[in-house]
């Protein structure tokens, strides 16, 4: 999914100016308990992250090289991540879900996220490549992890996970690329602009556009905010300093869905599955806030129906906790 990104000419000075002090450690919780106290559809998720500026001769520059898009001359920065979703119907107390309702699905995947950006003389452009490898089925643990936050929060029992989609391996690639132009108002600093996505592998086929704006203080010490599924992380680097930065954002995107697994069903054997619509639209609200080496991100997600017979729409939270190490 394409989200609000720091364009290139505040990336090269802070990977220029973070060299030698290492990269950003991030946590990020996924869960529609932060904003609409429910519990169902995207249910769970947490992602955890490392940035780094890439050194002269890492092993990502040579894969840069194969990227369409990216080189290894191009490259401003790399994170690996490793992360795990959950999804589940509305109603978890049924033993047999609801047919109608989204099925039980849990995604577990490790991967990396290649960084890089122009400038021009009023812009700037950050391009995101992402590669997930993972596993959607009983082997994401899915089931394990649910129940036993359930067991210690005393939630109820999800009862239906039985029927989840089988284990199925994936392979997700995406890329994103944000044009942002800068501007001032009320004596705050202004970004804006387009965004566009593509998203390919057999757990999720898409394409996507959209338009963001932030506005705060200190916006050239933000790498990016995180992203929210179903696109990859690792947007998450900021720039060390002692002073307080802050900024508010809005973003929008709609997607032309082409596939999606964890509705559609698994690839190779019958599962559970329903009719996907082949258009969803994200709004997503929230800020940023830093102090010297930490820095926290909220996003507050509205997203459209996903498949026919969705009752209403979901909204969901996102929380990030970054640190320089």
């Amino acid at each position: 999914m394409a989200m609000i990104m720091l364009g290139a000419v505040a990336l090269a000075p802070m990977v220029e100016a973070a060299e030698d002090e290492g990269g950003v450690l991030s946590l990020k919780v996924e869960n529609d308990i932060l904003t609409s106290g429910d519990d169902g559809h995207y249910t769970n998720g947490f992602a955890l992250s490392y940035t780094f500026k890439t050194p002269e001769q890492h092993w990502s520059r040579s894969f840069a090289d194969w990227v369409p898009g990216f080189s290894a001359a191009r490259l401003d920065a790399t994170a690996y991540r490793f992360g795990q979703q959950i999804y589940t119907p509305n109603d978890i107390k049924r033993e047999q879900p609801d047919q109608d309702d989204r099925p039980y699905a849990g995604y577990l995947f490790g991967g990396v996220s290649l960084f890089a950006g122009e400038e021009g003389d009023d812009w700037r452009r950050v391009d995101t490549f992402n590669l997930d490898l993972g596993i959607v089925g009983p082997a994401s643990g899915a089931k394990d992890a649910q129940k036993a936050v359930h067991k210690l929060t005393g939630s109820d029992e999800p009862e239906g996970w039985d029927h989840q989609l089988h284990n199925e391996p994936v392979i997700s690639t995406g890329w994103q690329t944000q044009l942002w132009l800068p501007a001032r108002a009320a004596g705050l600093e202004v970004e804006y602009g387009p965004s566009a996505s593509v998203a390919l592998g057999n757990l999720y086929t898409y394409a996507g556009v959209g338009g963001g704006v932030r506005i705060g203080q200190g916006l050239t010490r933000s790498y990016g905010i995180p992203t929210v599924a179903p696109a990859q992380g690792g947007r998450q680097y900021f720039h060390p300093d002692g002073d307080f930065a802050w900024y508010l954002f809005a973003n929008i995107e709609g997607r032309a869905m082409a596939y999606n697994m964890l509705l559609d069903g698994n690839g190779f054997e019958d599962s559970a599955s329903v009719d996907r619509r082949p258009l969803v639209g994200d709004l997503q609200l929230g800020f940023a806030l830093s102090w010297q080496r930490w820095q926290l991100a909220f996003v507050n997600v509205w997203r459209t129906h996903e498949f026919e017979t969705q009752q209403e729409s979901d909204q969901f939270g996102s929380l990030t906790l970054s640190t320089w190490l």
